[in-house]
């Protein structure tokens, strides 16, 4: 088996939770070709995976028919021993179907039971190449970058939806606690650059410097800059599973999503601060109940505890 095209997830940190099922493939077919194709968010995490040999971005929402294009791009492609798509959109399922492959594999999820995601991916990856799997560590082939002092990150934002997100004035709080053993750098994109400056202008009340990140780096400067901090504050967003890849010290804050399905994976060093109310988990991109409760009892000092646990292990 040689040539295997992956459509892989659209939002970034699901597609990094795949990275176990894909690294399971290799394991098992370790000469294989893979062709990528997906969004430029996600296909920017494979620019430097051995592995890969195309990387295809999917540009079908700008054609004047979306089908044809699906189709014409499937067909364009050449021949795959084995194609798979690791969504569950009808225009995935198509891309695949249209594709020249001798086998061809359709994620779903194959239990009801609460299962962490990168657990989903692997099974499906498990039933469509007959293998007995486990998922492994998560995968980005980037190099951390080197800082010249003790760094904390953090990220505030969370591109599903605002009842994902933490307050600036909180993180500014702990950025302050913190200001004295690390220098602060601040991670987002595009659409997170008024909370992150928030947060910078909050920090400049008190003469703290900071590197304010926000909107200006590519997915691979993302990544390398993450790799290489010494503690990361973040919500569950993309950049918290790009640093459990790196096994980077954690507080990952949780409100209304599923930390059983979506926390970090295999990260020694990551814990959680969520607190536990009856509306919790509601998995709504805004509080439908308008209050927020999830987040806004969740204190700066929740946080600093968490920090000095971390340290101490």
């Amino acid at each position: 088996m040689t040539k295997i095209l992956i459509e892989i997830p659209t939002w970034l940190g699901d597609c990094v939770m795949a990275t176990p099922a894909i690294e399971n493939i290799i394991k098992t077919y370790p000469n294989a070709k893979l062709t990528i194709f997906g969004s430029y968010v996600s296909t920017s995490l494979f620019e430097e995976h051995p592995n890969v040999e195309k990387i295809v971005l999917d540009e079908s929402k700008k054609a004047p028919s979306r089908l044809k294009w699906i189709y014409q791009t499937a067909k364009n492609l050449g021949e795959f021993d084995v194609a798979i798509s690791f969504r569950r959109t009808l225009f995935a399922k198509l891309f695949i179907w249209f594709s020249h492959a001798k086998t061809k594999g359709y994620y779903r999820r194959y239990t009801k039971k609460v299962i962490h995601q990168a657990i989903r991916y692997n099974d499906f990856i498990n039933r469509t190449f007959k293998l007995n799997t486990t998922a492994q560590d998560l995968k980005i082939y980037f190099k951390p970058f080197k800082y010249k002092k003790p760094m904390l990150g953090i990220n505030p934002g969370a591109s599903y939806g605002s009842a994902k997100r933490w307050y600036p004035d909180k993180f500014a709080k702990v950025a302050k606690e913190m200001s004295s053993t690390y220098d602060i750098v601040i991670f987002g994109g595009p659409a997170e650059i008024d909370i992150a400056t928030d947060i910078e202008n909050e920090l400049k009340k008190d003469n703290i410097q900071c590197i304010n990140l926000a909107g200006k780096t590519s997915i691979k400067e993302l990544c390398q800059k993450i790799a290489g901090l010494n503690l990361f504050i973040t919500g569950d967003s993309g950049p918290m599973h790009i640093a459990a890849a790196f096994k980077v010290p954690t507080i990952a804050i949780f409100g209304p999503t599923k930390e059983r399905e979506t926390s970090q994976w295999k990260n020694p060093k990551g814990v959680i601060v969520k607190r536990d109310i009856e509306c919790s988990p509601c998995m709504k991109r805004t509080c439908p109940l308008k209050h927020h409760e999830c987040m806004k009892l969740i204190e700066a000092e929740d946080i600093l505890e968490k920090i000095n646990s971390i340290h101490y292990q």
